[in-house]
């Protein structure tokens, strides 16, 4: 029997950490896809795929083209294009989907968070709350903040493009960040307030827990919906679900 083949929609370490599994596997080919928006990305075990597909109509493509067996969507959780496009796509020919996505973040003792629907909703609060705002959203949500009059940092792998804040700094750096180093970008920078996303997961939550010790407030950007497909939040739970969907497909 030949191995089936898995498309991972990839970017986070959650879907690295799958496609090495997947490598690993004889009973497995796996390909990764990017979207590319990062210049030297961090790249997956297996084959990789950089840049879009064309749509939903050129995944649904991609996807009879290669003869791909299950597609599983481990983008961030806020890429909520391509994941939506991922749900017709494996909808139109007929290929399960599932989504493997981290849990999001819960508010503990000390925090203070003010959860908001979207960027628009954070740059209109969040300046309420500080003159010197950390804006750790991702360049994405940038555009909403460029016309606050706060004094923003912001942080990315690659320079974002504009419209940003008129009064800004850029730090480009690639994570994960520990607790010591944020806390250190914090205090330089005279932070008073920290805006970010929802994202969960280990690796970037290193900022909220230094934003609970400095006792700043941090204004939180909902998930946007989840898409309808079965989901779990672990690789593990990811690997057992490919395995059972897939025998029983064959």
């Amino acid at each position: 029997m030949s191995p089936a083949g898995v498309l991972v929609l990839g970017g986070t370490a959650e879907a690295r950490r799958l496609a090495a599994a997947l490598h690993r596997d004889p009973g497995f080919t796996v390909t990764t896809s990017l979207a590319g928006r990062v210049a030297v990305p961090r790249l997956p075990c297996g084959e990789v795929r950089i840049g879009g597909f064309g749509g939903a109509d050129g995944l649904a493509a991609w996807l009879r083209g290669h003869g791909t067996d299950a597609v599983v969507d481990a983008t961030h959780p806020f890429a909520a294009r391509i994941s939506a496009n991922a749900v017709a796509a494996t909808t139109a020919a007929g290929v399960p989907l599932l989504v493997l996505r981290r849990p999001g973040w819960t508010e503990g003792p000390g925090d203070r968070w003010h959860r908001v629907p979207d960027a628009a909703t954070a740059a209109s609060v969040a300046p309420e709350l500080g003159d010197r705002l950390f804006l750790a959203t991702g360049s994405g949500d940038l555009p909403a903040f460029a016309g606050v009059d706060a004094w923003c940092l912001l942080r990315a792998v690659d320079p974002p493009p504009p419209p940003l804040p008129r009064r800004h700094h850029l730090v480009l750096a690639r994570g994960p960040f520990t607790t010591d180093g944020e806390r250190a970008l914090l205090r330089e920078h005279r932070i008073e307030a920290l805006v970010a996303r929802d994202s969960g997961g280990e690796l970037t939550a290193a900022k909220l827990v230094a934003a609970r010790e400095l006792g700043l407030p941090v204004v939180l950007i909902d998930r946007p919906p989840a898409p309808p497909a079965p989901s779990v939040t672990s690789v593990p739970e990811a690997l057992e679900w490919l395995a059972a969907t897939l025998a029983a497909r064959r």
